[in-house]
């Protein structure tokens, strides 16, 4: 007896506040946090607009951390697996095309080069001595 169960149950994240899971929140809050230090440190020496751009900056990273989530993995276990294949291992991949239709037929196909070769030599041999006459 099987029981069938929907995939979507693995995907079940408990809520804790506004919908957000537990990693959501916290990281959302640091963000916030960020955007406030940030807000106050650079309001009076750069001004509204650049300081309005280097919160979001800044609070950006952090919410990447706790909303990314793509093939299973969070936005650092994408951030380490990007690094490891991008950067840490550089092999250079060739693609280099099979036919497997030329593999299978390639004796057929040389047999009947070498009967075209032989007929062309034969009708060049008889070229040649109609030639000569």
């Amino acid at each position: 007896m099987e029981v069938k169960i929907n995939k979507e149950i693995r995907e079940y994240t408990e809520s804790l506040f506004f919908g957000l899971s537990m990693r959501q929140c916290v990281f959302s809050v640091l963000a916030c946090i960020i955007a406030v230090l940030i807000y106050f440190l650079f309001i009076d020496k750069l001004g509204m607009e650049i300081t309005s751009w280097l919160c979001m900056i800044g609070a950006a990273p952090f919410a990447a951390l706790g909303f990314i989530k793509y093939q299973g993995m969070n936005a650092e276990q994408i951030v380490i697996t990007a690094w490891r294949s991008f950067l840490l291992s550089n092999t250079q991949l060739v693609s280099r095309p099979i036919n497997l239709y030329y593999d299978c037929m390639k004796s057929w196909l040389l047999e009947k080069q070498k009967e075209e070769i032989k007929n062309n030599d034969k009708k060049s041999f008889k070229n040649k001595k109609t030639k000569q006459r």
